[in-house]
């Protein structure tokens, strides 16, 4: 439909009228309507990467400035390009770089707002979960679940990083953000190392344990091995052309997402393989955990090499090239957009 032509007294009417309504705090739709409801998508975000060979050196440096206690969470937030002061690589997650070096402990809390750590560099540190250590070892997903206590440390001899994704934006869109600190620095251990993988994560179940559907996974840990394992066993087969091999991670009691707001998914891209353009509404973030390639994100390309991060907002033509075999991890809200039937893909 055409805008009408107005006259000069049509639009100073118009003008007065907004002005006169402003004062109680109302405003026209009409004038708003086609930014609030768009024919499709139209993400404000930036695709951008963060390259971890030119990082390392500024998260290292952190760790020189302030303690992991001091800090409670010694953080480097990536923040997407087109929304600073945010705290956010999308509208709805948050991302950055943790780093605890040798002999320290970030001390136990908890909050509302659901995590997640895939493990980049370093070994000897540990998480604890409401009672239970795992290791932290390199390419591992790794949750703390809404409102379970948590804590950090290294036990080890070398500086270990991890890449955090949490909803935050979710949760701050919400007003529902809660917190609390531990009673002590580390928490009481209850249970083995490995306990919640060998009760939830070997295709049983305890007998008296009945998972709700919203429920957060038990299982804590996806270790890196058993992911690779299975990609490269389902990589016998022909890929799909825009995909490659793709798995997402489900809580084994369920099949749902581990967590209700964050989906999180591996991919296999073999040596020499291009995918086709594809997008879809949920804002994703990548790790290249293994290989080397290119992603293509609408206009923009980036040489990808292990550890980089790449973001890839809502409704943005995505294509990834592997120069050699090549492992991906990402997260993104897409368990959100599908509660809600929001989420759609397109596949060209």
């Amino acid at each position: 439909m055409r805008a009408a032509v107005l006259t000069p007294d049509q639009r100073a009417a118009r003008a007065a009228f907004y002005e006169r309504i402003g004062t109680h705090h109302m405003t026209p739709l009409w004038e708003v309507l086609g930014a609030l409801v768009p024919p499709q998508p139209r993400s404000p975000l930036q695709a951008a990467i963060w390259r971890y060979s030119e990082l390392r050196e500024q998260v290292m440096e952190a760790g020189r400035l302030i303690s992991a206690e001091e800090a409670e969470r010694r953080v480097l937030i990536l923040e997407n390009p087109a929304l600073p002061g945010n705290s956010s690589i999308t509208q709805s997650l948050y991302a950055g770089l943790q780093l605890i070096l040798p002999g320290e402990v970030a001390p136990a809390h908890r909050h509302t707002q659901s995590a997640l750590r895939l493990v980049l560099d370093g070994e000897g540190a540990y998480t604890a979960v409401d009672g239970e250590r795992t290791t932290m070892r390199r390419g591992d997903f790794i949750i703390t679940p809404a409102w379970t206590f948590h804590d950090h440390g290294n036990q080890g001899r070398d500086p270990v990083v991890w890449l955090d994704g949490l909803d935050i934006p979710i949760v701050r869109f919400l007003d529902a953000g809660f917190a609390e600190k531990g009673d002590e620095l580390s928490q009481a251990l209850k249970r083995p190392e490995g306990d919640a993988l060998a009760r939830y994560g070997a295709n049983m179940l305890p007998v008296d344990y009945h998972a709700r559907p919203a429920d957060p996974t038990r299982v804590f840990v996806y270790p890196f091995e058993r992911t690779r394992e299975a990609l490269v066993a389902v990589a016998q087969g022909a890929p799909d052309p825009h995909l490659g091999h793709k798995l997402r991670y489900v809580n084994p009691a369920t099949g749902a997402s581990p967590m209700p707001t964050i989906g999180a998914f591996s991919q296999w891209l073999p040596a020499g393989f291009e995918t086709r353009p594809y997008r879809s509404t949920d804002g994703t973030v990548y790790v290249c955990l293994e290989g080397r390639g290119e992603a293509r994100v609408g206009e923009r390309s980036f040489p990808l090499q292990e550890n980089d991060i790449v973001v890839v907002p809502s409704w943005h033509e995505l294509q990834f090239r592997a120069d050699r075999d090549t492992l991906l991890f990402s997260f993104s809200d897409r368990p959100v957009q599908q509660a809600l039937g929001l989420w759609r893909e397109q596949r060209n």
